[in-house]
């Protein structure tokens, strides 16, 4: 028997002897993961001390978390959400520059083939809900505007569902589009205030957000794709400070950097010049920074 197998588990022990097991790993980055993963797993089962019985009812969690998923729905992805870790996994992933819009996370609805529109056209396409402009323009950390931007945007509707949610109740690509920015940098479209909404609570997650007296809501919010060659991809959200939950986001998705200023107008000239026909319409101003891509090392 080699040296790193010798010794017999302990309580006190327990993480060095299952760690010292994995010498001959082949693997070094696995290695170092399994050593910091089980360290802690070790370190909180002896802090926790759980009864064999809540030990099994933790392994039959996982047991559903597992069957719940499918082609469409991934609920280990929705428990790494409400735990906090999927904006973790970002954010280590996601360092930038002081001045540099911040990421936040992508959400299951995105799609890549969204229709690429002229600045200034209208995504909502039922023409349902409350008519709103966003605008604003893309620059570099020193002020300069970005050229030749694209930026993909999607939100929910006014009623709090996305048009994949949807099917033949809203139109394909409704409230979704791809603009690029011209010399100024600037960027405007149209769309409909959207809705805050539930994230997938029918499962295994959503009874653990129940029982942990946590609600399963996001507040309303639009998402960008923000992407220039030579640019760090800037995937994020701008919100709603408004929302009756922007202070509690069940996916821990809102930063204060991204929450956008909504001013109702109802000034009948300042309604006609967007290109609505009113009484009144959601303006929502709101810039973006992208971080020059740093060089491959």
């Amino acid at each position: 028997m080699e040296a790193h197998e010798l010794g017999y588990f302990t309580e006190e022990n327990s993480a060095e002897v299952v760690t010292g097991r994995n010498k001959n790993a082949s693997d070094e980055r696995l290695k170092e993961v399994m050593e910091v993963l089980t360290r802690k797993l070790h370190e909180a089962v002896k802090e926790i001390e759980p009864t064999q019985e809540e030990w099994f009812q933790a392994i039959q969690f996982l047991t559903k978390t597992g069957h719940k998923c499918d082609d469409w729905r991934q609920e280990f992805i929705l428990l790494s959400d409400v735990l906090g870790v999927s904006m973790l996994v970002d954010a280590v992933n996601s360092r930038r520059p002081s001045g540099a819009s911040e990421n936040t996370v992508l959400g299951p609805f995105h799609l890549g083939d969204a229709p690429e529109y002229e600045m200034g056209y209208n995504i909502c396409l039922d023409e349902k809900g409350e008519d709103m402009l966003v605008w604003g323009k893309v620059t570099d950390v020193e002020g300069n505007p970005l050229e030749g931007v694209k930026i993909d945007v999607w939100q929910a509707n006014d009623e709090g569902f996305y048009d994949v949610q949807q099917k033949g109740i809203q139109p394909d690509f409704n409230l979704r589009g791809v603009f690029r920015t011209g010399p100024d940098g600037k960027y405007w479209f149209k769309a409909v205030k959207p809705k805050h909404y539930s994230i997938p609570a029918d499962g295994p997650v959503g009874d653990l957000l129940h029982r942990l007296g946590r609600h399963p809501f996001r507040p309303a919010h639009l998402h960008y794709i923000v992407s220039k060659d030579g640019y760090d991809e800037l995937t994020t959200h701008i919100f709603d400070p408004d929302d009756p939950y922007i202070d509690s986001d069940s996916v821990f998705g809102v930063k204060k950097s991204l929450i956008a200023d909504f001013k109702e107008t109802n000034d009948p000239q300042k309604v006609a010049a967007a290109g609505f026909e009113g009484p009144t319409y959601w303006d929502v101003e709101f810039d973006f920074v992208l971080a020059p891509k740093k060089a491959k090392s």
